[in-house]
């Protein structure tokens, strides 16, 4: 057994294939886990190692979701030596243990014992630990199976033949261009259960049992890709079951020149009907055949310090190796989406540095950068390596750099003359590749590093800043200051108000403050990007093209004019250009499943954006855009609320002859207009007005929508004709049909007849409401109303109005409980108070006693009201007065 956290995996062996899932930590988790890792395995066609790794797994994973009460991540990793697998949970503070002994724990313990059935199960096993993660791995090596022979072999004994069926049944599956069934012979049907009108069209995907890590690349449609393929993977056959198989897959061509992939599948454990014989190991192979691979120097050399010199140096080598007239070598984004050119030498200086290309860019190109590639003759598939078009190179071959599986870069030598490569070439480099890709990778993220740490102050820093606006304009201001100049040397913002609508030119900033009038006009003379909902960062050309335009036709003009000093439109034009002449990114503004505008970041002449700028520019662009859409729809509901809220109050106060009127009105809470307490004045016939007073139940919008209610159900019933006891009761019954969304509510209502003597009759309901007071010419103050049921509460009531003759000079004072309720500590105003109040009132006009109460429930407590409060105060002026 290797030494714990030793890892003794050589480094000939190939990651083949990689699955990996993260469990949640939760219970059911590790049964979920097991699952995972049988149904992989099971995939794979290694049925022999599932009950090892299922147990080992099983509690590596307990002891991540359970004891640690971690999320637990897991990855499977085939290789030709054996399947790898690895747990790592995501412990925030953990000690790094200190080696002091060889003692793993107690089996009867739950502690440590994972490691000790590691120790007991496992071929290799080893233990990583990090303040903030712990990482076990295991390996468990593959039993011996039969490998065919070829026809030149030697002859073997019976006992030592391949097993297989006594009848042998080879499927035959061809597969289109377009990854679908075209062909299926009756050895298939009889394996797997289909008929061939049952498969025939349908993707092989849908039957291929073939794990893969999510986010990546289906494995099975790389393999039909490729020119040849053979390998293990497991069939859905018609039953359910899964059965492991080992097929070849070979892809062809027809007379028309139309390609598609011939695949012949075997039951795994016949495998040795169609595996080609590997060769034998150079330790096997004389001395005078063996050879010196220039990249086992270059291993065995110190390897430069910096990330740009290993990359040269192993783009120089890998085309030395191979006789090549050129190499170049890309390393992967984090989302194995896109691949940077970072290192080239024979190849133009202008595709040297931080050009991309796609990891898929399709079956008809490049194919895929997860398999090795080797083109013949790129004369014959024009297009097939952008990176090389118009270069002179005819032949290249290109393999990926992996990491444990997953894609870390990609290397390729190219060479002028045709057919100068094959999968032997291909053989070669792609070892070559391995050997070199994890101290690629170190380096990779060495630079990445000091990158990050000031990535996540800057993201912090601006979610901070946008956090702390709902304005639009400000939230624009923000977004542009923040990318200029730590991201790009200028910004240009555009909006959209609604899909119907153009995106719009909003905001323009460039980090030389002379410049930003002739790009802003550069930009509004230009179509504004197409808006996309596709995440990440898009090339537009269209603004240096348009510079260069201007500039070419300004320099035009200034040669055609007569001689003189050069003009400052030329001046401008040429400084517009030259900034807006390198690479220009337009990244979308996404909210809600929503575009809600673009984020266009440039760069001047010749400048291009590093990877690590665009994803940090993507992740500031979700950011930002959320922080806009919280302003867009702040500023509309804001709208929308002060437009419903006014439509809830009265249009205006009716000029109403001999009848002093006033009202003043106040609502709780930030933002609103209208509240739960309400008032009313309003024409019934001729001579006649209706007045009113409420409160329902609670402050705020839902008290607001029983306020809509009750104040238009007393104009539509008061002007058809019913008394005041009648309008009230009509009033409870709606209220009560509101259901749960029904409010009690307090209501005085009164109808005002103006006397031709000067005074006024009223006729007044007092529905649970604080009683109205009259204050006579005298000083007098005392109720004009009895206490009735409020409404909203009980089914029947029973109603009466009482009849009130105000004088000229006296004073009706109709106010909510906002008043009488106002609160110092334990004191509070009450009617007493008001009716103090009031009796200072005597001899002023409506306005004033309206004004002197407000006045007073204000002075009464030092903190803001927290009630919403009316005051309606009617008065009869004095005959003088009129």
């Amino acid at each position: 057994m290797a030494e714990p956290g030793v890892e003794t995996r050589t480094r000939s062996s190939v990651i083949t294939a990689r699955a990996a899932a993260s469990f949640e930590p939760v219970g059911r988790s590790v049964a979920t886990a097991r699952a995972f890792v049988r149904d992989t395995l099971q995939g794979w066609g290694y049925a022999e190692v599932v009950d090892d790794a299922v147990v080992l797994t099983s509690e590596l994973v307990t002891n991540a979701v359970i004891h640690a009460g971690t999320a637990a991540d897991v990855l499977c990793l085939r290789a030709d030596d054996g399947i790898r697998i690895e747990v790592a949970d995501r412990y925030p503070e953990r000690e790094i243990p200190v080696q002091q002994g060889r003692s793993m724990g107690s089996p009867d313990r739950e502690n440590g014992r994972g490691l000790l059935l590691c120790a007991a199960l496992a071929s290799r096993w080893g233990v990583e630990y990090s303040p903030t993660r712990k990482h076990v791995w295991f390996h468990l090596d593959l039993p011996e199976r039969p490998v065919g022979t070829r026809s030149a072999g030697p002859v073997l004994p019976d006992p030592l033949l391949p097993l297989a069926e006594s009848r042998v049944r080879v499927a035959v599956v061809q597969i289109d261009r377009g990854g679908a069934i075209s062909a299926w012979n009756e050895d298939a049907e009889e394996l797997f259960g289909y008929g061939a009108d049952q498969v025939t069209g349908k993707p092989l995907g849908d039957l291929a049992a073939w794990p893969h890590t999510p986010g990546i690349g289906t494995g099975l449609a790389e393999a039909l890709r490729l020119s040849r393929w053979e390998g293990s993977y497991g069939i859905r056959c018609a039953d359910g079951r899964v059965i492991p198989i080992y097929a070849s897959h070979l892809r062809v061509r027809d007379a028309e020149g139309e390609p598609s992939t011939v695949c012949l599948l075997v039951r795994e454990y016949e495998r040795a009907v169609l595996q080609t014989p590997q060769r034998p190991a150079a330790s096997e192979a004389g001395p005078e055949s063996r050879t010196v691979d220039p990249f086992e120097v270059f291993i065995g050399s110190p390897a430069p310090d910096d990330l740009d010199g290993l990359l040269q140096r192993t783009v120089e080598r890998a085309r030395d190796m191979l006789d090549g007239d050129s190499a170049f070598l890309l390393l992967a984004t984090d989302d194995e989406t896109e691949l940077e050119v970072r290192a080239t030498t024979g190849l133009p200086s202008a595709r040297q540095r931080f050009a991309r290309v796609p990891v898929e860019t399709g079956a008809s190109r490049y194919g895929s950068a997860r398999m090795p590639a080797v083109h013949e003759d790129l004369a014959a598939v024009p297009g097939a390596v952008p990176l090389l078009e118009g270069t002179g190179m005819r032949s290249v071959v290109t393999v990926p750099l992996k990491v444990e599986g997953r894609l870390t870069g990609s290397l390729g030598v190219a060479a002028e003359g045709a057919n100068r490569y094959s999968n032997e070439e291909a053989l070669r480099l792609q070892f070559a590749a391995d050997r070199i890709a994890l101290a690629v990778e170190s380096a990779r993220l060495g630079e990445l590093e000091r990158l990050r740490r000031g990535s996540l102050s800057f993201l912090v820093e601006a979610s901070d800043l946008l956090a702390g606006t709902l304005d639009r304009d400000q939230t624009l201001a923000l977004m542009a200051q923040m990318t200029v100049p730590t991201l790009a040397t200028w910004c240009a913002v555009y909006t959209i108000a609604d899909p119907a609508s153009d995106p719009y030119l909003s905001f323009v900033l460039h980090e030389d403050e002379d410049l930003i009038d002739g790009l802003k006009a550069l930009l509004s003379s230009i179509s504004p990007p197409e808006p996309v909902t596709v995440p990440g960062a898009r090339i537009w050309s269209a603004p240096g093209d348009a510079a260069h335009r201007e500039a070419l036709g300004a320099s035009m003009r200034e040669l055609d004019g007569p001689a003189g000093p050069v003009s400052s439109g030329i001046h401008t034009a040429l400084a517009t250009a030259a900034a807006v002449g390198g690479e220009t990114v337009v990244l979308p503004l996404v909210a809600r499943n929503r575009v809600i505008g673009m984020l266009t970041l440039g760069k001047p002449t010749d400048d291009h954006f590093r990877q690590e700028i665009l994803e940090l520019a993507e992740d500031l662009s979700r950011r930002a855009a959320l922080a806009l859409d919280n302003a867009r729809l702040y500023s509309e509901r804001m709208a929308i609320s002060r437009s419903l809220q006014r439509s809830l109050l009265p249009p205006g106060l009716p000029e109403i002859p001999g009848v002093e009127v006033d009202v003043i009105y106040r609502a709780a809470g930030e933002g609103n207009e209208v509240g739960g307490d309400f008032y009313d004045l309003f024409p019934i016939r001729d001579g006649a007005y209706g007045f009113a007073i409420g409160d329902v139940c609670g402050t705020g919008p839902e008290a607001a929508a029983v306020t809509g209610l009750a104040r238009h159900a007393l104009r539509l019933l008061a002007r058809e004709g019913f008394g005041g006891p009648a309008v009230l009761e009509r009033l409870n019954a709606a209220i009560l049909d509101e259901g749960a969304r029904s409010r009690f509510l307090t209501l005085l209502y009164g109808e005002m007849r103006p006397q031709e003597d000067g005074s006024a009759v009223l006729k007044v309901v007092c529905a649970g409401h604080p009683l109205p007071l009259r204050l006579s010419q005298d000083g007098t103050v005392r109720p004009a109303a009895d206490p009735q049921p409020l409404l909203g509460v009980m089914e029947d009531l029973e109603l009466y109005e009482q009849t009130v003759t105000l004088d000229p000079g006296d004073v009706l004072l109709c106010v909510t409980d906002g008043v009488t309720e106002r609160r110092e500590g334990t004191r509070m105003l009450g009617d007493d108070g008001l009716t103090e109040v009031l009796r200072s009132c005597t001899g002023l006009t409506a306005g004033a006693v309206a004004s002197r109460v407000l006045r007073a429930v204000e002075r009464f407590a030092q903190e803001p009201a927290s009630d919403d409060m009316a005051i309606l105060a009617l008065r009869i002026p004095e005959p003088h007065n009129r």
